[in-house]
Formats: C-alpha cells, sequence, structure tokens
C-alpha cells in the first residue's frame, strides 16, 4: 500500500469516532451548486458522500463533482454503481478518478431505473457490487485488471461498502456483508436508523460473527424535517421505521427541532454501541442542517490529521 493514504482512511486506523454526510451532484452542470455545498460542509464532517446519480435520476457525474468538493478543502468519497456501467467504463473511470486524486470509494449496486425518471433506460449489471469489490481489491494487489492485463499504475482507494441491518431475510443479509468484507471492503455505511433496538440486535450478530474486527462501521441517520419527510422515508423498500417516531413527528407544533430531536437521541445510543466506528449523517433537501447536528450532539471540532 502506497503512502497516499486518505484523511478518512487515516482517521479510521487512529481509531477516531469518524463523521461523514453526502452531497448530491445537481440534476446539471451548475458547479457553484457543489462548491456551496461542499462549503457548508468543509470543517463540519470528516468527509463526504457524492452520489452516483442517486435513485436513478440523471445528474452531474460524481467523479466530477468529488473534484469540485475536494476544490473546497472536503475530502470526497466518490460514489460507484454497477447499474449504469460495465467493467471497462467502471474501471476506466476509476483510473480516471485516482489521477484526479480521488482516494475513497463506496461500491453500490445502485437503485434500479425503475425507481428514476427515465425508466426505459436499460441498466447494465456486468459486475455486481460484491464482484466489483473484488475486482479493484485485486486490481490493487496484483496490478492486474479484471480481463488479466497489466495495469500501468494501480490506484489503491479506501474501499467502503453498505449494508441494510433491516432487510430480510437477516441472515442473507449478513452473509453478503461478509462476501464485501472478505472481498475486500475496508469500511461500511449503514442505511439509516430509526428502530435503535433492531439495529443493537443486529450489531449483537456482527460482532457474533467478527465483522467489526475486519471493517470498520458507520451508522447511517437521516434527518426528517417535517411528517411529510418521514412518511415518505417510511415507505422506501428496506427502512424500519416505528410509527412511534412518525407520531411524534405529526403531534409535534415544530416538526423541524422534532425531527433533530429524534436524531439526536438515535445518535446518542448509536455511540455506545460496540463496534460502532463513525456516523454517516444524511439530510435530503436540508443539508444546512447537518453543521446544527454535528454540534449538537458533540461531535465539533472535528479533529485533524496530519
Amino acid at each position: 500500500m502506497s503512502e497516499e493514504k486518505s484523511r478518512l482512511q487515516r482517521l479510521f486506523e487512529s481509531g477516531t469516532f469518524v463523521v461523514t454526510g453526502e452531497v448530491g451532484p445537481p440534476m446539471g452542470a451548475d458547479s457553484g451548486h457543489v462548491y456551496h455545498a461542499a462549503e457548508a460542509l468543509t470543517g463540519i464532517i470528516d468527509a463526504a458522500n457524492v452520489t452516483d446519480n442517486q435513485t436513478s435520476i440523471l445528474r452531474m457525474s460524481s467523479i466530477a463533482a468529488s473534484l469540485l468538493v475536494q476544490q473546497k478543502g472536503l475530502e470526497a468519497v466518490v460514489q460507484m454503481t454497477c447499474r449504469d456501467r460495465n467493467r471497462i467504463a467502471i474501471q476506466s473511470d476509476l483510473l480516471g478518478a485516482w489521477a484526479l486524486g480521488l482516494r475513497n470509494l463506496l461500491v453500490l449496486s445502485g437503485d434500479h431505473q425503475s425507481f428514476g425518471n427515465d425508466r426505459h433506460a436499460k441498466n447494465v449489471y456486468d459486475v455486481d457490487s460484491v464482484q466489483l469489490i473484488k475486482m479493484l481489491s485485486d486490481l490493487q494487489r496484483d496490478g492486474v485488471f479484471y480481463n488479466g492485463k497489466k495495469a500501468k499504475g494501480v490506484p489503491e482507494f479506501f474501499i467502503g461498502t453498505t449494508a441494510n441491518p433491516f432487510a430480510d431475510p437477516e441472515e442473507l443479509q449478513l452473509i453478503r456483508l461478509k462476501k464485501k468484507i472478505q472481498a475486500g471492503a475496508k469500511f461500511v455505511q449503514t442505511q439509516s436508523i430509526y428502530d435503535i433496538d433492531k439495529f443493537e440486535a443486529w450489531m449483537e450478530k456482527v460482532r457474533a460473527w467478527g465483522l467489526h474486527k475486519e471493517a470498520y462501521i458507520e451508522a447511517g441517520v437521516l434527518v426528517n424535517k417535517s411528517l411529510r419527510s418521514i412518511e415518505m422515508t417510511q415507505k422506501v423498500p428496506g427502512m424500519d421505521i416505528p410509527d412511534a417516531l412518525v407520531e411524534r413527528m405529526r403531534n409535534s407544533e415544530d416538526p423541524k427541532e422534532e425531527g433533530i430531536r429524534i436524531v439526536l437521541e438515535l445518535i446518542e445510543r448509536i455511540k455506545k454501541i460496540e463496534g460502532i466506528r463513525g456516523l454517516h449523517i444524511m439530510a435530503v433537501g436540508w443539508e444546512e442542517i447537518v453543521p446544527v447536528v454535528v454540534e449538537r450532539a458533540g461531535l465539533s471540532p472535528r479533529p485533524i490529521v496530519e
């Protein structure tokens, strides 16, 4: 491994409780949108995922937007889905990403195109997320592409993946997570957590399997600002939101403040769970609240690493 480790990797390796967030590229070529989002989060979080055509909606390239994010001093985590590219395009794009100075990578299968606004688009899925992680790990270790040809200059990404603690069947999800880690994933970001009791039970199984010792696990949380926001989130496949939380939002005189209180309560319990090494904060359409959540959760200032 070269000395070109990302700040995110060095923080995890130092034992720091990491805080990451997200920057969603625009549905257009407006670099100012990305710059504004990055500036708002610089110094507030340790790194930002830059999403890859999230929910199958056409947006600015995650690689290009990641470069814009880093120009503002915020480290980026490039998201790469298997949905839109074959193995040639994926490897080609990631060689370019490394050459541009991008060091963190989050591998995803990607939302099916039927979720987006261009439903006649053809998905690709030439390789799945486990195969892609292994493909990149083999390239980093052996300097050889998926086709067996030697690479001239090898990218050495800090590779991450995702996990959904609430998807069924649970054991199959754990098996898949284990495969991703064995393939070479070094950090894991979970789906948004609302049912903390179920998540604690899931983490017990993760610890029993020893997976928390093989990869750094970040717990995902989503900040909702309205009753409609949490109701829409509840309808997302794989989400598990207790009705009591929805009722809290419904009965609140100030849903925004209630949404913040809910996520702060979740974070307090998450920080105490053995095996959790960080927090991934999402606030779709309400990104400006992330600094408030980080401060009120006692997670600021963020550490400086050499």
